[in-house]
């Protein structure tokens, strides 16, 4: 062990000492090494920043994903349970009649929606599952754009007035709901509120009509009958590939639906074009990587011929003389990755503060994660040492007298 540990030390000095001594040449071969990588670690960082954030926002947008129901019908528990069933199916809830669905709201007398969408959701909602989930009545979910026009923000009081007209007056039900999360423009751009389904169906029992403690008035008919079919659904799909499908099966229930089938097929291309065209790249720079490695350690080993034949003559095996030009690949393999790292830093900072002025819901526009540098490092070295085991393997094999004749 201690025999192998002297020898392993011996090339490492060797190696760094006959790459200090032909320092133009080491330089050389640097450069070459890291106008391949920099420029590979840029595409790929744009790849996996801004492109790959855009097309996930295409092919997970939930407005995409959802299958409207046109008009209205009478759904009972059966049939929402299956819906539910449906392997497609990723989320449903009930929805009233369409005219029973809007309401104001209101913060103060000066700020105030009027007619703001008024939506049921639940845990799995696609629009609302990174926000908190509702657990009980007087809480609401409110969008980015009524948020804005009422000046409300997480934790703030508002007012949901709801009028109806009963016995030819108009009448105002009122509940303090509290807002427990906003949701983001890009999930829901109209203005609205997302209610429990409970808060909904007292919702429409108070247009029916009916006497509804939580709106604190106390006109109109008691005991509102028990809700057990709704005209419509909220109905999202699990993925754009699925979307079709399930507009089909709920056809076939008699159940007339609407998609953004157009969208889907021209997002879908888009996600086609995409990968093509990074894959066209990828492969092309991974094959030009592979022929620069292999030309600048190729070159590098036919030039210390009389170097190796020297080497033989003072006793150094073939495993040795493979170690000390692969401990020589490796060196200059690693001193070109970290230089080439930092050369990244730099255009990706450059990418982000230029760029990403102009995208303005993806300011990061390139972007790595660690393990993507540990991958691009490893895949690196794996490549210099294929390339010095093959050209290296040649080289070992050349009679020592033969090559100082060359000389």
């Amino acid at each position: 062990m201690i025999r192998l540990l002297s020898k392993w030390r011996l090339i490492t000095r060797l190696s760094l000492s006959d790459l200090w001594y032909d320092k133009k040449v080491s330089f050389c071969i640097i450069a070459s090494v890291i106008s391949v990588i920099t420029p590979l670690l840029l595409l790929f960082s744009l790849k996996y920043g801004v492109v790959s954030q855009l097309r996930q926002q295409l092919l997970n947008d939930p407005q995409n994903l959802e299958v409207k129901i046109v008009g209205n019908l009478q759904l009972d528990q059966s049939m929402f349970e299956w819906i539910a069933q449906q392997p497609e199916t990723a989320f449903v809830i009930p929805l009233t009649r369409s005219l029973n669905t809007q309401a104001d709201l209101m913060k103060d007398n000066r700020h105030f929606v009027n007619n703001a969408e008024i939506i049921p959701t639940a845990k799995g909602d696609p629009i609302t599952q990174s926000l908190p989930l509702l657990h009980h009545k007087q809480q609401i979910l409110i969008s980015a754009l009524a948020a804005e026009k009422m000046q409300a923000n997480v934790g703030d009081k508002v007012k949901m007035v709801v009028t109806r007209q009963l016995d030819g007056k108009l009448e105002k039900g009122i509940v303090e709901l509290e807002i427990i999360g906003v949701i983001p423009e890009i999930y829901y751009s109209r203005a609205a509120a997302f209610v429990s389904l409970a808060l909904l169906i007292d919702m429409e029992h108070f247009y029916d009509g009916y006497q509804i403690n939580i709106f604190q008035l106390t006109t109109g008919l008691v005991n509102p009958p028990e809700h057990n079919s709704f005209a419509r659904a909220r109905i999202y799909a699990r993925s754009l590939d699925d979307v079709a499908p399930l507009s089909y099966k709920l056809r076939q229930q008699n159940i007339e639906t609407r998609t953004q089938a157009n969208a889907i097929e021209n997002m879908q291309a888009i996600d086609r074009v995409l990968n093509f065209i990074f894959s066209v790249i990828a492969i092309t720079a991974v094959l030009g990587c592979i022929l620069s490695f292999t030309g600048s350690f190729l070159s590098n080993i036919e030039r210390k011929r009389k170097d190796i034949a020297l080497m033989r003559l003072l006793g150094f095996k073939s495993k040795g003389i493979m170690l000390y030009l692969m401990t020589q690949a490796m060196m200059l393999s690693c001193l070109a990755f970290i230089i080439s790292c930092l050369l990244f830093l730099f255009g990706n900072y450059a990418f982000n503060f230029v760029l990403g002025k102009n995208l303005v819901s993806h300011p990061v526009v390139s972007q790595l994660q660690f393990y993507h540098f540990i991958i691009a490092f490893l895949l690196t070295l794996l490549i210099s040492a294929i390339v010095v085991t093959v050209g290296g393997r040649r080289a070992v094999k050349i009679q020592p007298a033969e090559s100082l004749r060359e000389v």
